[in-house]
């Protein structure tokens, strides 16, 4: 009796450390780290933006032990879907398309996308003013989406992994306009001594069609529970005044939205 009394004590530690570490099972966020203030990497290495320390906030409320995994840009879907990562935390904007492959959580924020032009250029942003000129976009974006289908008959379209590499371009004479989000374009760019001579040009893009509902965490399609933990977490650290404290570090408007 005092054998088998054992043997169950014994199962039943077993199960236990077993439910336990399921319950503990690392969530692998992935990034492509390219994109300040959002989502980078400091000197050491270490993750550094927005993007992360909200994905830090959402984690801890949710009790979830997460970790990045870094990729580029058009492989972030891919590896989600793959399973070499969880979930998908990399400013990524919801849209139609994308629905069908990946299931997003609630938005974390909302902003429209501008072109930036240099400021004596006398570039409108229309099909005759973009003919015969060069758009940088960062590959497999909306905004790449965006000036291929509106653009791509009269402009050339140049393509790159890193929005950086954007900037670089631009600034050197090689790009005659770029089209981004207008908050990452202001706060990494316009507002850096490097883009001193350079402005938002046109008006501001918000076509649902291109520009999506908003920026969420995007996951694989049957991990609903995941994204409901991930929901919840939104709302709480949206009520408890934890969101508005990051945002405060980064931005001086509400980059929320409506």
């Amino acid at each position: 009796m005092k054998k088998l009394m054992s043997v169950g004590i014994i199962l039943a530690s077993v199960l236990f450390t077993t439910a336990q570490a399921a319950d503990e099972k690392v969530i692998r966020l992935a990034s492509d780290f390219t994109y300040p203030p959002f989502n980078y990497k400091d000197a050491s290495g270490t993750p550094k933006g927005f993007d992360i320390e909200i994905a830090d906030a959402l984690c801890a409320e949710a009790k979830l032990k997460c970790e990045w995994v870094s990729q580029n840009w058009d492989g972030l879907i891919p590896a989600l879907l793959s399973r070499k990562a969880d979930a998908i935390m990399a400013s990524m904007r919801i849209t139609e398309d994308r629905k069908k492959r990946v299931l997003f959580t609630d938005k974390y924020y909302q902003t429209p996308a501008r072109f930036v032009t240099g400021k004596d250029s006398g570039i409108t942003i229309d099909t005759a003013g973009l003919d015969g000129k060069t758009i940088g976009v960062q590959l497999g974006t909306i905004h790449d989406r965006y000036v291929t289908d509106i653009y791509g008959d009269v402009a050339k379209i140049r393509r790159y992994t890193g929005q950086d590499e954007v900037y670089l371009d631009l600034v050197s004479g090689r790009l005659d306009a770029v089209f981004g989000n207008s908050d990452q374009l202001v706060l990494a760019f316009l507002e850096k001594e490097r883009g001193k001579d350079f402005a938002l040009a046109g008006e501001p893009v918000t076509d649902k069609a291109y520009i999506g509902e908003g920026t969420a965490l995007a996951l694989r399609l049957q991990d609903k529970k995941l994204a409901d933990k991930f929901n919840q977490a939104i709302k709480t650290i949206r009520e408890n005044g934890t969101y508005d404290k990051i945002a405060a570090g980064y931005f001086s408007f509400d980059i929320y939205g409506e």
